[in-house]
């Protein structure tokens, strides 16, 4: 550990506490660290003894990451991660200044942390993973990413630098693609749907067959032995994963609703067994999943003096469109926030690649936002009325939860808005910081 090191922990340490005062700033404390030493994520990852886990892909990134982390603690092993969701280089550095001395020693056995599917490269430059778990592909942030192959290609990467395993999903074509370019030394290991439930994943995934999909994926014995398939109940929330050649896990029943939450649970159950193997315990793990509260934002519901809000990430087509298929027809008051900022991505055409039939019947009670007014005509276009326009986020919520009262409430959100009216939100309602999640 050189000198270098330790005067940028001891700097982005100085820029935490001085952010943590004023009330943000997940992320810009790494950026402090990551200027004075660019290698301080290998002089820090580099050694733990169980290695490092990158979560990535398009859709449930965060959710995946803190329920794998559940697992594996539920195991006895020490976890760190990036529960802020802040998933650059940077968000990283930043979790990680919390519990890292200055000598640079972390108390974990392994990392766990979710990358953004560009980030994870920059990461893999310094820490090549020992295991990857890529979960989808579908068309986010377009002024970034750039078409869906672009970053689909960033995830086979990321698995071609990955040493020891790698978990993808096999329902998703542009993920299960990447097993032939995975290294011969890494194992291959998988999750899906039941195939009794298939004809549900049009409502998660891009619908892009290549012709040398249509025959689908077909896993040898091993990977058929190694497999998590989801096996959903008809409440929503329960769920059994099946482990072909193993002991089934479930049912449990989890805290976040939907279709997603499910599949995320499925591929952190997938992932933990590949790292865990005969170590695995189901009883551990479903007690785990059952104990997972959603992350902040991402189906977390607010009590509001005895009214629940439930804040709801929106960020692409295919997550606006699960979103409305858990959550739309729901009789609640509504306020969807929509803000173009770099971490949204600054196209919000996508709005059109939506359909918001669900929220026809009671309307939308506001929109806001730097494109509340783009919002409410996409609206309008699908026959949805709407109450009110008010850009200014702080203004918007205080009449809604005005206007709102005594009723449950909704708000879907892209991610710089679900930050600024959560943490709004964590003010007056006593909510506990970002990433201070006690169950984490």
């Amino acid at each position: 550990m050189g000198v270098r090191t330790t005067l940028a922990l001891a700097a982005g340490k100085g820029a935490r506490a001085v952010f943590r005062l004023r009330g943000g700033g997940s992320a810009l404390p790494g950026l402090v660290t990551e200027r004075i030493d660019p290698a301080v994520l290998r002089h820090t990852l580099g050694s733990l003894p169980r290695g490092v886990v990158v979560v990535s892909g398009t859709n449930g990134k965060t959710t995946t990451t803190k329920m794998l982390v559940a697992l594996l603690r539920a195991h006895g092993l020490r976890v760190f991660t990036n529960p802020t969701g802040s998933n650059f280089t940077r968000g990283v550095i930043s979790s990680m200044l919390g519990e890292v001395g200055l000598r640079g020693r972390l108390d974990a056995d392994v990392a766990v942390v979710e990358l953004d599917e560009a980030h994870a490269l920059h990461f893999s430059a310094q820490v090549p993973p020992t295991h990857s778990l890529l979960l989808n592909v579908a068309r986010d942030q377009l002024d970034r990413f750039a078409e869906i192959d672009h970053t689909a290609r960033l995830l086979t990467t990321l698995a071609e630098q990955t040493t020891e395993g790698v978990v993808l999903n096999v329902d998703d074509p542009f993920i299960s693609r990447i097993r032939g370019h995975v290294r011969q030394d890494v194992r291959v290991g998988w999750f899906g749907v039941d195939p009794s439930i298939a004809d549900r994943l049009p409502e998660l995934q891009e619908a892009d067959v290549r012709p040398e999909d249509e025959a689908g994926v077909v896993l040898d014995e091993q990977e058929l032995a190694g497999a998590a398939l989801l096996l959903p109940a008809d409440d929503g929330r329960g769920l059994t994963v099946l482990c072909p050649g193993g002991e089934d896990l479930g049912p449990v029943s989890l805290r976040q609703r939907g279709l997603a939450a499910m599949i995320n649970a499925t591929a952190a159950t997938a992932m933990a067994r590949h790292l865990l193997g005969e170590d695995f315990r189901v009883e551990a793990a479903a007690a785990a999943l059952e104990r997972v509260s959603p992350p902040f934002g991402r189906g977390e519901v607010v009590d509001v003096g005895g009214t629940p809000l439930e804040l709801v990430l929106v960020k692409n087509p295919a997550g606006f469109t699960v979103a409305l298929g858990t959550y739309g027809a729901e009789p609640v008051a509504t306020m969807i926030a929509i803000n173009d900022n770099y971490a949204d991505g600054r196209d919000v055409s996508w709005l059109y690649d939506v359909s918001f039939e669900s929220l026809r019947d009671r309307g939308v009670a506001l929109t806001s936002g730097v494109r509340g007014w783009d919002m409410a005509l996409r609206l309008r276009y699908d026959g949805v009325e709407v109450g009110d326009v008010e850009p200014d986020l702080d203004a918007a919520l205080d009449r809604f939860l005005r206007e709102a009262a005594g009723e449950p409430m909704r708000i879907f959100c892209t991610y710089t808005a679900m930050m600024h009216l959560r943490r709004r939100l964590a003010e007056r309602f006593g909510l506990a910081r970002f990433g201070e999640d006690p169950e984490a």
